[in-house]
């Protein structure tokens, strides 16, 4: 499960990637809102995995300690 510890910054490398993306191409005319889309799906996801991984932490944690 290590692996789900890393995936995690992936999400927000491509999530910084498409920020990146969207101002470089802001006055092209047909405008990058997919890139848009993508980066706030991306933060959303790492920020939903890190609060979820922090659950299952703590709940692991108090099972373990009874």
């Amino acid at each position: 499960m290590n692996y789900l510890k890393i995936t995690k910054y992936i999400y927000l490398g491509v999530g910084f990637i498409m920020v990146y993306d969207f101002v470089t191409r802001w006055n092209e005319d047909p405008k990058p809102w997919l890139s848009a889309i993508i980066a706030g799906l991306a933060f959303f996801t790492y920020f939903f995995r890190t609060k979820f991984a922090k659950k299952f932490e703590d709940r692991n944690r108090h099972n373990n300690s009874n």
